[in-house]
């Protein structure tokens, strides 16, 4: 496990990013080798401490993804349907410029590029898919794919 340096300025929430950064680091080298049912289970197991929080809700015939993206442009977000049970979502943060020179008292505020995938409960399908971005907030909604119930067998 790596050293953390406990500095006069460092807080404790700052030892708990890392420690949490190390363990999700632990995580998916542990659960890299287990191919999609590791990304299940990743997505269930590692916090998104470093990332950003995400609700997923089961909503009788859609699938509602909410995230909190604080300080991100509606520009600098994209979100991408990977296979009918999994939604990826990227966003760039840019620095302020005209603070990088300044001596930080403290400073807690992550800037870069962040991305997650998330599980859906359910399979779901791009066709009539909306999303809107709000005060740093995305919903994503996505219809749930047409599931038959039975099959038809032929009579000879």
């Amino acid at each position: 496990m790596a050293r953390i340096e406990r500095g006069p300025y460092r807080t404790i929430w700052q030892d708990f990013d890392d420690l949490m950064a190390e363990m999700e680091n632990r995580f998916q080298s542990m659960l890299g080798g287990i191919g999609a049912r590791g990304e299940e289970i990743r997505g269930r197991v590692v916090p998104a401490a470093r990332d950003f929080r995400v609700d997923v809700r089961d909503h009788e015939d859609e699938v509602i993804i909410v995230a909190d993206l604080p300080g991100v442009e509606k520009e600098n977000v994209a979100v991408r349907l990977t296979d009918p049970r999994h939604l990826e979502i990227a966003s760039t943060r840019a620095s302020e410029t005209e603070e990088e020179g300044r001596d930080f008292f403290m400073r807690e505020r992550t800037y870069g590029q962040m991305s997650r995938t998330v599980l859906l409960p359910a399979e779901v399908t791009e066709e009539n898919a909306a999303a809107s971005f709000k005060n740093g907030v995305l919903e994503v909604r996505l219809k749930k794919a047409p599931t038959e119930i039975g099959t038809t067998i032929p009579i000879e």
